[in-house]
């Protein structure tokens, strides 16, 4: 994976700064204590997407990394992270456990509790991760389950390593043409590892079709900015017919067009009114949400949130007084 991010070319004073918009923009929101002063810190993220899996490659000087309770309630889409020990070693603490971890050592913790995780003697880290409910397991085993070390004792954890930290780094698997094809795999090999963990490897078996509601609402999730999103794209990415696609979705209450759109708005009103909401022109924002005509964008707009996109724009953006 490409480097997206080394603070040898960023002023020190801008480091913390710059690390911290980056890891909660692409991964989560997180605490984040850097150990040595800031023209000593050395931090290079290599961050990506596969489907709705979020990856993050990371080496860097020592960091204390926290989850607090404020951030853990605040998570709008629950997750659990895989975290993968490449050299050296790091703690993780949740649910009251602590868990130290050697090379070729995984380990989960969830977003939806606090959590700490200890990088004193430096981080080859890599970060995979899924949205709590693809992997579709009990509440219990993944609260039993965060916080231990998965090692080499469990032959699935020793694939998975090998799995997940070459799946991080390879640019050629992030791409569109295979992200799609990896995403089923990578959730059910994670699957199995925490459920031979638990001692209940039949959970692994078990069928996915009570989450198929969920697995493809997040895939559309990640496809918003597609403009070309569609029933027919939706149904192939898992393996059922158009047909099968709107009747899960409506045992769901979920109408497909209505969904993406309603989505869709929510991004343009967050970015127009973001920090980077002058940047772009309204329609350009429009686009790359999937709304090729602007005029029709501006419309659904108003009708949906009763405000123009500019006059919201222009409200959570006061120019400054000369």
């Amino acid at each position: 994976m490409s480097p997206a991010l080394d603070t040898a070319h960023i002023p020190s004073r801008d480091r913390e700064e710059v690390v911290r918009n980056a890891v909660w923009k692409s991964m989560v929101a997180i605490d984040i204590d850097h150990g040595p002063p800031a023209e000593d810190i050395n931090v290079r993220l290599g961050l990506s997407t596969v489907g709705p899996i979020k990856i993050c490659s990371a080496r860097a000087t020592a960091v204390r990394m926290r989850r607090t309770e404020r951030l853990a309630r605040e998570d709008e889409e629950p997750a659990v992270s895989l975290g993968i020990q490449m050299t050296g070693s790091s703690v993780v603490v949740q649910n009251g456990r602590e868990c130290l971890l050697g090379p070729g050592n995984c380990v989960i913790y969830e977003s939806i509790a606090p959590y700490t995780l200890l990088f004193d003697e430096g981080v080859d880290h890599r970060f995979v991760r899924f949205p709590r409910a693809v992997l579709a397991l009990p509440d219990r085993l993944l609260r039993d389950i965060t916080a231990v070390p998965l090692g080499p004792g469990n032959p699935i954890a020793r694939l998975a390593f090998t799995y997940f930290s070459q799946l991080a780094v390879s640019d050629e698997l992030h791409q569109d043409v295979h992200a799609d094809t990896v995403v089923e795999p990578s959730v059910g090999l994670l699957r199995a590892v925490l459920t031979s963990q638990y001692g209940d490897s039949g959970l692994a078996k078990g069928p996915l079709e009570a989450t198929l509601s969920l697995r493809i609402t997040q895939y559309i999730r990640s496809h918003l900015a597609d403009p070309g999103l569609s029933a027919a794209q939706i149904a192939a990415a898992h393996g059922i017919s158009v047909r099968h696609l709107y009747a899960v979705l409506s045992r769901s209450g979920i109408s497909l067009g209505d969904w993406i759109r309603t989505r869709r708005l929510a991004e343009c009103r967050r970015e127009l009114a973001g920090p980077d909401g002058r940047l772009r022109t309204i329609a350009a924002i429009g686009r790359s949400w999937g709304f090729v005509d602007a005029t029709h964008f501006s419309k659904v707009f108003k009708r949906t949130f009763g405000i123009s996109p500019r006059a919201w724009r222009d409200q959570n953006h006061l120019r400054t007084r000369t």
